[in-house]
């Protein structure tokens, strides 16, 4: 017989029949849990009371004590767990009498075949082994007296703990390296197929290191679900160590099946899942905790040296990020005026803020944000699309402002279908992720593609759902293809983007399946593929989130033969898509306020302006083209040199954002014949606080075109006092000249990350190049700018090929 209950029952010794005891316990059906571990730690400590005493007086031993310490400490025994015990005694009695006493209590354990971790120490060498030994110190928190002298017990565990406070300034920082090494060692527990209970970021470990940082009354952890957590991760060990006879505490794959058995789970996959839920909260509150600890003992070094060179003038705490959203001490927050009751869009927009600079939210800010903002209205303001978009286009720092959003439940309320994906296991030894961290993190991978893309928003939100469908039985594309539409359609998209987001998700895996299992010679398997995809849009969003699909799901998935492979495909479908050259669009005419805006800067001379609130999309029904986020601004003025730079750099300058805008050319007749004007239309957002107005925008206008506003020297100053913070490296800006685009101009594409002053140092360095811009058609998707301009020479040419070349190199330089 192998199994500990077996043993114990042979070995059984002693009157208090702990052995027996302790197998009736472990194999009650009704007593499982907490109070199954509750319940083993008082029989093990009314056996070893009796042991103790006992040996007290056969060996005459006076002033000492019998202290259980670590998890036997807090009272969780799970079937195989370690004793830890600390025979703590005053140093009165002699060598011999205190040897003759642990004798006689560490030997019947080991009788029993119990794994025990002992120790013999006075006060003092009790607190200097601590005080040299960080785990020493932590096991010691949780001392507990078992038997023998109370008052000895209790005065080591008062000095421990005040030890543990007064030098915590210290120790947390150690503890927290500690925590981190072992991350690194052990993984991420909600992400391992064969995860370690306790060792792993997530576990056990982990929740033992919370209780810690909250015994030194510097921070503490978010309560909430912590106990559950515990709890779960408790249960599945003890679970473990039943039906393997075996002190681990690693779940590996043969074993789940019977644990989730002994859980009284459906299966394997649903343990996991509980599992990884469970490890998830512990890792959020191992963020937050962690980052508080950091944040007061920073605050603590930093602030009396400021103080002293500030003098008594404070220095600024709060920086604006968005409307409603600040920076404030090194996390995000709401700003005072902020309203979420009345705001549906501002998680989303705290959210995008938080990844854009690379900041966490506050765990305050959060819980608020979830239970003060209504949900949102369906379909979504095109405000929260474009939030969205910008949260999944900042790459890295996207991740850990996702996950705080989960913990508190606004994933699922904006997303009802991730509910089914959130901690799904992936039994594929390929995958490096669960499937809803995968999916967030195909987004990141994404964000490094968008200037491969016409259209990153559509790159992006494909990528957040491409696997949706692996939370339904079946294929999980076709079941994914239904999901994505109803998605996209909540969202807002229209009616042809939904169906493009639609089409990507359910052919994901096409271009890497075709590419290595079907000859790419063969015309037939081209024509295959290019029917499914349809347009050239959907193919360049395939080729792309293939790439991000594989560099997401783990180091064996991509390499340089597969890539190789799909781009062959992809060049091959591409030159099936192709058609005729397209021809140039003819310019819609100019509706009434255009012309009547057009004839009066004609007659005055000078830029006219008016301002327009966009009217809101009816909820009911999806927009057949949903409008961009902002108001309405046109700008009718004379044509003349320097008129987009001068426009750009005033609305950068009163920290108006570019949401879309078209620039171009009306002939007026005049008494000599005719004359251009200029008609801008823009569509812009103020970053935060509310619209200037027109006459101010004019104002200014008109500086910058005599040049007597410098728009490059105030946003470079402006630039210098405030600069603006980014959460990961943008992928450097795109540009490129798009061939047989036009007829009549060269059309010049720049992809590039959205900031302020964009759109003025563009237009600048076109001015600079003395080109003539007939025509602009700028969008601005999350955080992407996606920018066509249709220049031509002074002589109203296209450029020549050479000279567009250079002209598209010295953007990409002016925009770096």
């Amino acid at each position: 017989m192998t199994s500990l209950e077996e043993t114990t029952e042979q070995k059984d010794s002693g009157p208090s029949g702990y052995a027996a005891a302790r197998l009736r316990l472990l194999q009650e059906k009704t007593q499982s849990g907490p109070p199954r571990r509750a319940a083993l730690a008082r029989l093990t400590d009314d056996w070893l009371n009796a042991l103790f005493t006992t040996a007290a007086g056969e060996t005459g031993v006076q002033g000492a004590a019998l202290v259980a310490v670590g998890g036997y400490g807090r009272g969780e025994l799970s079937p195989r767990s370690d004793l830890d015990l600390l025979l703590l005694h005053d140093g009165k009695s002699g060598p011999a009498a205190i040897s003759a006493l642990a004798d006689r209590v560490w030997y019947p354990v080991w009788d029993l075949g119990l794994a025990l971790d002992h120790s013999v120490r006075t006060p003092a060498e009790v607190r200097g082994t601590a005080a040299e030994e960080l785990k020493v110190q932590l096991g010691l928190l949780d001392a507990r007296h078992i038997a023998g002298d109370l008052g000895l017990v209790t005065g080591v565990r008062t000095a421990i703990l005040a030890d543990w406070r007064n030098t915590a300034v210290k120790r947390l920082p150690a503890l927290d390296e500690l925590c981190r090494e072992r991350a690194e060692r052990q993984g991420e527990l909600r992400f391992l197929l064969e995860p370690d209970l306790k060792e792993a970021r997530g576990g056990l470990r982990d929740a033992t290191a919370l209780r810690a940082v909250a015994a030194s009354w510097l921070a503490d952890a978010p309560r909430e679900g912590l106990a559950d957590a515990r709890r779960a991760l408790l249960d599945a060990r003890d679970a473990l160590h039943l039906t393997t006879g075996r002190a681990t505490d690693r779940l590996a794959l043969q074993e789940q099946d019977s644990v989730a058995t002994e859980l009284g789970l459906l299966d394997a996959d649903a343990l996991l899942r509980q599992v990884y839920e469970a490890a998830r909260t512990v890792s959020y509150a191992s963020d937050v905790t962690w980052r508080e600890v950091n944040r007061v003992l920073r605050s603590r070094s930093v602030r009396p040296r400021l103080r002293a060179m500030l003098g008594n003038k404070p220095a600024p705490d709060r920086t604006p990020l968005a409307e409603g959203v600040v920076e404030q001490d090194g996390e995000v927050v709401l700003a005072r005026t902020a309203r979420p009751e009345r705001d549906p869009v501002l998680p989303l927009r705290a959210a995008a803020a938080a990844a854009q600079a690379g900041l966490p939210v506050s765990l305050h800010t959060v819980r608020r944000l979830a239970t003060a903002t209504k949900p949102l209205p369906v379909p979504w303001p095109a405000e929260a699309r474009d939030e969205l978009i910008t949260l999944l286009g900042a790459g890295e720092s996207t991740v850990p402002v996702w996950e705080a959003l989960e913990a508190e439940g606004l994933i699922t309320r904006l997303l009802p279908d991730w509910e089914r994906v959130r901690c799904r296991p992936q039994r594929n030894p390929v995958h490096t992720w669960t499937v809803d961290r995968h999916l967030v993190e195909t987004a990141v991978q994404a964000s490094s593609l968008t200037r491969r893309v016409g259209r990153p928003d559509l790159l992006l939100v494909c990528a957040l759902l491409h696997d949706i469908g692996k939370g339904w039985p079946g294929d999980h594309s076709v079941a994914g293809e239904v999901i994505a539409r109803d998605v996209a359609t909540r969202m807002g998209f229209d009616r042809e983007d939904t169906a493009a987001i639609a089409t990507v998700v359910r052919h994901h895996l096409l271009l890497v399946d075709t590419a290595t299992r079907r000859d790419l010679d063969d015309p037939a398997t081209v024509g295959s593929v290019a029917d499914r995809v349809g347009s050239v849009t959907t193919l360049e969003l395939l080729h792309a989130l293939t790439e991000a699909d594989a560099l997401a799901t783990g180091p064996a998935a991509w390499s340089s033969w597969r890539a190789s492979l799909v781009n062959d495909l992809v060049a091959r479908v591409a030159a099936v898509l192709a058609g005729d050259d397209p021809a140039e669009p003819e310019p819609a005419a100019p509706n009434a306020e255009q012309e009547r805006l057009a004839v009066e800067a004609l007659r005055t001379g000078g830029p006219v302006l008016a301002l327009h609130a966009q009217p809101e999309t009816p909820q009911d029904t999806a927009p057949e083209t949903p409008e961009p986020v902002g108001v309405e601004l046109l700008i009718a003025l004379p044509d003349r040199p320097g008129v987009l730079p001068a426009a750009a750099g005033v609305l950068a300058l009163h920290r108006l954002t570019v949401r879309a805008a078209e620039l171009r050319a009306v002939e007026l007749p005049t008494g000599l014949g005719t004359a251009e004007v200029l008609l801008l239309n823009w569509r812009v957002a103020a970053a935060y606080g509310s619209l200037p107005q027109a006459a101010r925008l004019r104002a200014d206008l008109v500086r910058a075109l005599e040049g007597s506003l410098d728009i490059s020297a105030r946003l470079a100053e402006r630039e210098a006092a405030y600069p603006r913070r980014r959460g990961v490296q943008a992928p450097p800006p795109r540009v490129t000249v798009a061939p047989t685009a036009s007829r009549h101009a060269t059309v010049i594409e720049v992809r590039a990350q959205d900031a302020p002053g964009l759109l003025h140092r563009i237009g600048h360095a076109l001015e600079t190049a003395a080109v003539r811009v007939r025509s602009a058609h700028v969008s601005t998707l999350g955080a992407n700018a996606v920018d066509a301009f249709y220049v031509t020479s002074d002589r109203g040419r296209p450029l020549s090929a050479t000279a567009a070349a250079e002209l598209a190199r010295a953007l990409e330089v002016a925009l770096r």
